[in-house]
């Protein structure tokens, strides 16, 4: 996985738990912007109530009052007895109080619907106020008229001017009480939309506030089962410091916790290994010093012995069978013992080794030629397959022989009836696999995990070196090697070399 991908995947603990408080944050904010919404409209409807509604009404009330005051003046116009009195109160009535009742109802109805929302009502109201304001300027031809009856005293003229204008008094009044009523349908809309905001504010706030204390429980839930796998891997550091470096699964998390937990386990897992490591290397180097000091003190002793069976041989040539079985079955214990503190030698003197460019595949058929014969006078038959264009590797040449040699060999010695033994060589990724299959009784669940210790053989002549030292060559090449058995029946043992860099060949070569 590259940086790109391991970043959008994983998310740091600050990041996750400061994304659920800000969600809180937000919660929050919304309520108080809900809240805040709600003052404001009850504060701007106050408003419009202090400073239209209420002047509106007012000046409404006082042109329904003057109108109430000319009708009852228009039932004593004619019975007047100083009509000059009576046509300068209804001139001053007609040129100043109508007219400033009226200013005063359009700055009202200005003040009040400013919005674009009431637009249409203003302009309806506006529109009848224009009409009837209209209808009332109707009244001052007629005043005009009556009074110029009384003056020449054509009473029946006046009183029917008068009816007429009594008449006219009386629509003008219902007209305005048809204005104010659309005013007070206006305040009463208004102040029922006002409860209705007021009881949606109320119902959003005590939902806003379930969500934020909702919210603020899930934060604080989210926060501990974020933080929960911190507690894993401080109980599991407490067990590893306590000397406990078995292996445990990992709570994978995506966010820096999950990767310290991973991380550690690791850690434990390299230490357990270091640790069986230095244990092995300790153990073998103990082994090896036992050896060599065993070795020097027999091997001496064995090519004297070797040497006198050969000079005995000669003089023998001429001795009965028995004898000569018995000096050969001699010859083949010494030849034995040789071996096998040659195998002790060759433990004791494990190198560091001196690598080169090599060809696996000319190693592999120099080794298989070598033990052809010996395998074949057991019934064995080898098969090599070599992958074409495989790379080098950078090996010592003498010690991967010697691996070849001792795979080959313990398959040999695996096969207790004629068989095949097939040595496999390919390229795979940055290694090199090398397998070794034979056609034995493989290798039990139980042992496998034991196959590489010092000294451990399921063989009735075998020392439990040969796998020990052949492990210790592979990974002193930065290689690795494992056994597993076949479905088919018999073991496979896999080596994997790391294949040579073309700038590794270049610079060798």
């Amino acid at each position: 996985m590259n940086d790109s991908d391991a970043k959008l995947r994983r998310r740091t603990v600050a990041s996750r738990i400061l994304l659920s408080y800000a969600l809180m944050a937000l919660a929050f904010v919304a309520v108080t912007i809900s809240n805040v919404g709600s003052q404001r409209a009850a504060a701007r409807d106050a408003e419009m109530m202090r400073a239209g509604y209420f002047p509106l009404v007012l000046a409404l009330r006082n042109a329904s009052a003057g109108q109430d005051t000319w009708n009852t003046q228009l039932n004593h116009i004619t019975s007047a007895r100083n009509p000059s009195d009576k046509a300068l109160w209804f001139e001053t009535t007609l040129q100043l109080g109508r007219s400033r009742g009226f200013s005063e109802i359009r700055a009202a109805l200005a003040r009040v619907f400013d919005s674009a929302t009431l637009q249409v009502v203003n302009s309806q109201l506006v529109s009848q106020t224009r009409d009837v304001e209209e209808f009332l300027t109707g009244d001052a031809k007629l005043i005009k008229n009556i009074f110029e009856a009384l003056k020449q005293k054509d009473s029946a003229r006046a009183e029917s001017l008068r009816d007429e204008l009594v008449t006219r008094g009386a629509q003008g009044r219902r007209l305005l009480g048809d204005l104010e009523s659309a005013v007070q349908d206006q305040i009463t809309e208004l102040l029922d939309k006002a409860r209705a905001r007021e009881g949606r504010a109320v119902t959003l706030l005590l939902i806003w506030t379930m969500l934020s204390l909702l919210v603020g429980a899930l934060v604080a839930l989210y926060a501990r089962r974020v933080l929960r796998p911190l507690s894993h891997v401080t109980a599991r550091a407490r067990v590893v410091a306590a000397g406990d470096m078995s292996p445990r699964p990992v709570v994978y998390t995506p966010d820096e916790i999950g990767e310290l937990a991973s991380t550690f386990e690791a850690m434990v897992l390299a230490i357990r290994e270091a640790n069986e490591k230095l244990l092995t290397t300790e153990r073998l180097a103990t082994i090896g010093k036992m050896a060599a000091q065993v070795t020097h003190e027999i091997r001496n002793p064995l090519s004297s012995l070797a040497l006198n069976l050969e000079l005995l041989e000669e003089e023998l040539q001429e001795a009965d069978s028995e004898t000569r079985s018995l000096l050969a079955a001699v010859q083949g214990e010494v030849e034995r013992l040789t071996a096998l503190s040659g195998r002790y030698l060759s433990l004791a003197r494990s190198s560091h080794p001196a690598t080169e460019s090599e060809d696996l595949g000319q190693l592999a058929r120099e080794a298989v030629n070598f033990l052809r014969a010996d395998l074949s006078r057991s019934g064995i038959e080898v098969e090599l397959a070599v992958q074409g264009d495989l790379p080098a590797a950078l090996v010592d040449e003498g010690q991967i022989r010697q691996v070849l040699i001792n795979l080959i060999r313990n398959a040999q010695e695996a096969m207790a009836t004629p068989g095949q033994v097939t040595v496999g060589l390919k390229h795979t990724g940055d290694s090199i696999d090398i397998t070794v299959d034979d056609e034995g009784a493989g290798i039990e669940t139980e042992h496998l995990g034991r196959i590489f210790d010092p000294f451990f053989t399921t063989k009735s002549h075998g020392t439990g070196l040969g796998l020990v030292v052949t492990r210790e060559i592979v990974e002193a090449h930065g290689g690795s090697i494992t056994a597993e058995s076949l479905e088919s029946g018999g073991a496979r043992f896999r080596v994997k070399l790391p294949a040579a860099r073309s700038s590794d060949s270049e610079s060798l070569n």
